[in-house]
């Protein structure tokens, strides 16, 4: 039976679709995370006569813009998500946002595409991203029978009904502070919660620019160990050449006493030479072998004046090469003191990055002290309003498991319950109990409330032949999410 009413409603829904020219936007969102009190369904009848259009009035609240995607369809009741819509029909844009008439809009079905079948339906306006933004009561397409005619109630009842309404509403309120205040909590704690992680991301990031410091610090020590032995080796140079610079300084200083008696004698030999000379001219030509000794002492000197040349051009090479070692040493110290102060600027980053390593170790510390705090506020105060709700719920006499069901988020309630509630009014003795919640139902309840009750209590997948019970909801979730894959 399941299975041919799904077969049913596809093929109405194509047909639909044929009108339009185009499939609504639709999500696979739980009604967990629906928001029902952004649009408000005004005037909505408790049955309609099936053979006639239908026409749907809601009013758009201030919370709400309403875009060109939006449209409203005809769910039948217990639908999980916007995929199960019946029929739809395009919302149309108001005129003006800001006056009071283009907040009250209407869309008409058309009696073709309405259902035929005598099943619980409800109006719901779906925006174009396939989230429910407001829902209505139930009604059924059904004809008018005697029973819809005319009701007659007692002033008394009609003052107690008004009397649990109100109650009811200042139940809702309450619930409704509540709830804003806890969604401002978590809101709260996400906003501490990404402050942490936007914390650990920039220390991460530190830990890394450290890490890499560290491989640049060790890569500059090996360059400075190594121009440490190179500067070791230049130094064994300059001193092998300081050596060997006082070697040849002795050396000339040798050659320079030898010079000074050389030219000493030299002037004694030309002192002689002269009286010589004088004393030749005075012998007529004086004596050969004199002239030979002239000559050969002559020749002596020429190879002393070449030798002392020859120094001289050594020297000079050697102060030459002395200048070179010099600038070389002058070089390798300014290098030297290059790489030091390249090494103290490193260190002095890597002792910023630790100090500041740790000021946002200790920030984490705080933070996650405050994030402990808040989560303790939050279970206290989750348990604060368990305690309150079970507190209120004891004193109706609604069953515990559509209590707790009622108190799941939804802001008006469990409007698939709207017909039993007023069975709840302690008026007649009650002698029917439901085997599963234990709620109590009067002893002139209809036959099919209290199966529709049961009913509830049951979870039947749309797609196949498996039942599910009410303890086994989130499995019934996956189940009816692996057929919409």
């Amino acid at each position: 039976m399941q299975l041919s009413r799904s077969v049913s409603v596809r093929g109405r829904r194509t047909l639909t679709m044929e009108e339009t020219g185009e499939e609504p936007p639709t999500s696979a969102v739980l009604l967990d995370h629906c928001h029902f009190s952004q649009i408000i369904f005004n005037s909505v009848e408790k049955f309609y006569i099936p053979g006639g259009d239908i026409t749907c009035h809601y009013t758009l609240t201030q919370h709400f813009i309403p875009r060109r995607k939006d449209w409203v369809g005809i769910f039948r009741v217990g639908w999980k998500t916007t995929r199960e819509y019946y029929t739809f029909m395009w919302a149309a844009l108001p005129a003006d946002l800001h006056s009071k008439s283009s907040l009250q809009q209407q869309v008409q079905f058309k009696a073709y595409y309405l259902p035929k079948d005598d099943e619980y339906y409800q109006f719901c306006y779906v925006d174009q991203d396939g989230v429910v933004r407001g829902a209505s009561v139930p009604f059924q397409f059904r004809p008018e029978s005697e029973e819809d005619i005319l009701v007659v109630t007692t002033q008394g009842e009609v003052e107690e009904i008004e009397q649990l309404n109100k109650e009811l509403r200042q139940q809702n309120q309450e619930l409704k502070d509540n709830c804003l205040s806890l969604q401002k909590q978590n809101s709260d704690m996400h906003a501490e919660l990404q402050k942490v992680q936007d914390l650990q991301e920039k220390l991460e990031s530190l830990t890394d620019i450290n890490k890499k410091l560290e491989q640049k610090v060790s890569v500059l020590n090996e360059e400075n160990e190594g121009l440490k032995v190179q500067k070791g080796c230049w130094e064994t140079e300059l001193l092998q050449l300081k050596v060997q610079n006082q070697n040849v300084s002795s050396e000339n200083e040798k050659m320079g006493i030898r010079l000074r008696a050389t030219l000493d004698h030299l002037d004694k030999l030309e002192a002689q030479i002269s009286v010589r000379e004088k004393e030749m001219e005075k012998l007529t030509q004086g004596d050969r072998d004199k002239i030979e000794q002239l000559e050969r002492l002559k020749k002596e000197n020429e190879q002393l004046l070449l030798s002392l040349t020859k120094q001289r051009e050594h020297q000079q090479k050697l102060e030459h090469t002395v200048e070179d070692m010099k600038q070389k040493d002058t070089t390798a110290n300014r290098k030297q003191q290059e790489f030091t102060n390249q090494i103290s600027d490193l260190m002095k980053r890597l002792d910023e990055s630790k100090f500041f390593y740790q000021e946002l170790q200790k920030e984490k510390t705080r933070v996650e002290g405050e994030k402990d705090l808040l989560q303790k506020e939050n279970e206290r105060l989750l348990c604060y309003v368990c305690n309150d709700s079970g507190s209120n719920l004891l004193s109706n006499p609604i069953p515990v498991q559509e209590a707790l069901e009622e108190n799941t988020g939804l802001v008006f309630g469990n409007p698939y319950a709207a017909a039993q509630d007023i069975q709840y009014i302690p008026i007649l003795p009650s002698i029917k109990k439901c085997p599963i919640c234990h709620g109590v139902f009067p002893d002139d309840v209809e036959e099919n409330v209290f199966e529709q009750h049961l009913q509830t209590h049951i979870l039947d997948c749309p797609f196949c032949d498996e039942v599910f019970s009410e303890a086994e909801r989130q499995v019934y979730d996956d189940h009816v999410f692996c057929h919409s894959l």
